[in-house]
């Protein structure tokens, strides 16, 4: 009963964090993207402020849904794939 509660609890972690257009926006960016992206790029692509993206970020990466790599002061962002195919299997392929 724990492990389901725990699942029940990760997923509302994950409907949270997709709970905002922007942040699904992001899914998609980094979905279609053959590379990991920074900040700087997906705010430009989405044409809002750094900060804010930083926001979506820090939210995304929160829920696990995210990968974040740190190089000098760059911070390179991709999908943590392990997530979706475990709580939301078939996800990326619907947006």
């Amino acid at each position: 009963m724990n492990i389901e509660i725990a699942k029940e609890e990760r997923l509302a972690q994950i409907f949270s964090a997709l709970g905002e257009p922007n942040r699904i926006k992001i899914i998609k960016i980094l979905r279609d993207s053959k590379r990991e992206l920074t900040c700087s790029e997906i705010s430009n692509l989405l044409q809002i402020a750094p900060s804010t993206v930083s926001y979506h970020f820090k939210a995304l990466r929160k829920a696990g849904l995210t990968k974040t790599r740190q190089e000098a002061q760059t911070k390179y962002l991709s999908l943590n794939k392990k997530t979706f195919k475990k709580y939301l299997p078939g996800f990326l392929d619907s947006l």
